[in-house]
């Protein structure tokens, strides 16, 4: 259990969603991450480290946007390896993380090579380092949450993909809603310790939940029918590539264990789907017309008909559907 005075995961109001999908990433990490998209003041940070109280590591390790290759993946020193015959690692923050949560803020401002290397190391579980013919590899199972702003800019589509579920927070809560958000904000600063005793008993039931999802989720056959149903439905969405569908039937296991059943069910499937196709999903390509096109135009007679070149000039260029851009919310900069 981490720090008793992190805000409980169990006390967010709202962000239903959002919570859930955290929860399934963390009952299963091959997910792949959760990547949050919202303005600044949405306690982005806050359901980070109230996930983290709910792994059994329970440590929250925060990547710092400056960070450089060598303290995100660790060093090897060299001399020393050549002195003693060993390899001596000094640990980055990839093996602080292991067994936990790695937060990263404005992920879409880090850069690419780093974003790509994190994905890797969050897939596979494993960190390998090699420097001259050394390496050196360690394990590095995480759960990887990362945020943005899209107004400030947006990711590259292949580490986009990359990311098992993308999630986007309405900055404009209810009247009612942010009532409530204010006052257990304020009861948790005036008294973090009686704040967190009394979220402990549901704080404990969500974590016990994700517990024992964990222990059922192996046990849950990956069935074909639900296989079928996401496959197609990933193709009438113009999905590029494989990796929603791996996501989405994983997610969908998850989603099972999460409400304590033995199968996947369409409940399962249909929970899910906006997490795996939100950033993924393109725009579908208009029906083909079954009617017969029309002649091309006559030759002027004003032009010379010179069989070699044909009429190239008589037709104007075709609009080529291309898709559409993926809905962005407008949320201002941060100052």
């Amino acid at each position: 259990m981490t720090d008793t005075l992190h805000f409980p995961l169990a006390a967010v109001v709202a962000a239903d969603s959002l919570k859930l999908a955290l929860c399934l990433a963390a009952i299963d990490p091959r997910i792949g991450g959760v990547l949050i998209e919202g303005p600044r003041g949405m306690a982005k940070s806050t359901l980070a480290r109230g996930l983290a109280d709910l792994l059994a590591g329970g440590q929250l390790v925060t990547l710092p946007l400056g960070a450089s290759e060598d303290r995100l993946v660790g060093t090897l020193d060299l001399e020393a390896a050549l002195g003693e015959g060993r390899a001596r690692f000094s640990p980055g923050v990839l093996a602080k993380a292991d067994g936990g949560v790695l937060y990263v803020d404005e992920v879409n401002l880090l850069a690419d090579h780093l974003v790509d290397l994190l994905l890797d190391v969050a897939a596979s579980g494993v960190n390998r380092i090699e420097r001259d013919g050394i390496s050196h590899a360690h394990p590095a199972r995480f759960v990887l949450i990362g945020t943005m702003n899209p107004e400030e800019g947006e990711l590259r589509p292949q580490l986009l993909d990359r990311f098992g579920f993308n999630v986007a927070l309405d900055g404009q809560p209810a009247p009612a809603e942010r009532s409530q958000i204010i006052r257990r904000r304020l009861a948790f600063d005036s008294d973090p310790q009686a704040f967190c005793a009394q979220w402990a008993a549901a704080q404990a039931a969500l974590r016990l939940r994700c517990q024992q999802a964990r222990e059922r989720l192996e046990s849950i056959p990956l069935s074909d029918q639900a296989l079928e149903s996401i496959t197609t439905r990933c193709f009438a969405e113009g999905v590029d590539g494989l990796r929603a569908d791996l996501v989405w039937l994983r997610a969908a296991r998850a989603h099972a264990a999460w409400r304590g059943g033995d199968a996947i069910l369409d409940e399962d499937v249909d929970a899910v789907a906006e997490f795996a196709l939100r950033h993924r999903r393109q725009a579908s390509r208009p029906p083909e017309s079954s009617a017969t096109p029309p002649p091309p135009p006559a030759a002027s007679a004003a032009q010379p008909s010179d069989p070699g070149q044909g009429q190239w000039g008589d037709m104007p260029a075709q609009a080529v559907p291309v898709g559409e851009r993926r809905t962005v919310p407008s949320w201002p900069k941060k100052p």
